[in-house]
């Protein structure tokens, strides 16, 4: 008699693409209520469309590709795309650019590459790397945080901003805009003040800027709940915002008038989001124990060298796309001989 036996592997890990994108999405949840707590609905917005732009040009993509396209868009990726892309631009983003970037880094970072498993750069800083270059001025229009200002848009004024590219007609962007705290330090520093005189303005709060730092706390919950379910490992995260640390640290201590101390760089800006959600791709990142910490010890250090003496004040996404480059190269040198083939 003859038993029909299924190709292996027979035992499955209660692991899928589709379980990994929900947990990190997840894992967003508190940075998103604590953003939009403090900077208003714009995120929410931008989410949407995004996610809508992410979702349209996927499903294209996959058409002109002969893929299934309920599968693979149902797999969470595109969404998480979209998420990230969104949580890097300014809350008042107008729709289009935020459409643009969320296709740009569907279909050239991912699918031109091959789809999900083959890209070499992370899409979600792509689309950000291509929309930063493309339209500076856009997307420094951050909007001040709630309490810094006396005036805070309400959800129908945030819509008429997005979709129409202007405040409405009794506001001005002065009014409800402010530079976010590293802007501040770069144009601070640029004009030969102390670290003193420019963290005693309101914007700096308490750590690394009012409502950013609530913002990055709740973004390293999020983190610390992938750790906790092994969606993540430690190394990127830990080497990533460790070697930041250390290079504000001794840059600080040697001249602490010209240089931003330590929780600053790590509580400020994208560092925190970058670390725990952007960084740690796993196509994207390097695969080895070891290759994950060199290969987030050059993040970090490029973050501190872009803010520090490059043209951007955050600096996280350059950062991220310059060690993607370079992971194959890591990967060389760092993975394992497998037993039985030369080296």
């Amino acid at each position: 008699m003859k038993f029909e036996t299924a190709p292996a592997p027979h035992i499955l890990a209660p692991v899928s693409v589709r379980r990994t994108m929900g947990l990190v999405l997840a894992a967003l949840l508190p940075a998103f209520i604590a953003h939009v707590s403090w900077f208003g609905p714009g995120l929410a917005v931008n989410i949407l469309l995004a996610v809508f732009s992410a979702w349209t040009t996927e499903s294209v993509a996959l058409q002109l590709r002969g893929k299934n396209i309920l599968l693979f868009l149902t797999d969470g990726s595109a969404t998480l795309t979209a998420v990230l892309l969104a949580f890097s631009l300014p809350p008042l983003t107008p729709w289009w650019i935020t459409v643009s970037g969320a296709a740009f880094a569907i279909l050239v970072a991912k699918h031109l590459y091959g789809g999900l498993g083959y890209n070499l750069f992370n899409p979600a800083m792509v689309g950000y790397a291509a929309l930063l270059v493309s339209f500076p001025s856009h997307l420094t229009h951050w909007i001040a945080p709630s309490g810094l200002e006396s005036i805070n848009l309400d959800f129908s004024q945030t819509l008429h901003t997005i979709f129409f590219g202007a405040l409405p007609d009794e506001l001005s962007w002065d009014a409800v805009s402010s530079a976010t705290p590293l802007t501040s330090l770069r144009t601070g520093l640029i004009s030969r003040n102390t670290m003193d005189e420019i963290v005693s303005h309101p914007i700096f709060g308490h750590v690394a800027g009012e409502g950013f730092e609530w913002v990055a706390l709740a973004t390293l919950l999020g983190g610390v709940v992938l750790l906790i379910t092994k969606t993540i490992r430690w190394h990127i995260p830990a080497s990533v915002l460790g070697t930041l640390f250390l290079c504000a640290f001794v840059m600080h201590v040697l001249d602490p008038g010209a240089n931003a101390g330590p929780l600053l760089h790590v509580f400020g800006g994208a560092s925190i989001l970058g670390a725990f959600f952007i960084a740690t791709d796993p196509v994207t990142a390097a695969t080895s124990p070891r290759g994950r910490i060199l290969y987030g010890a050059g993040i970090g250090l490029l973050i501190y060298l872009i803010r520090s003496f490059g043209g951007y004040p955050d600096g996280v996404a350059f950062a991220v796309l310059l060690m993607n480059a370079a992971v194959p190269l890591i990967d060389r040198y760092t993975v394992p001989r497998i037993y039985g083939h030369a080296k």
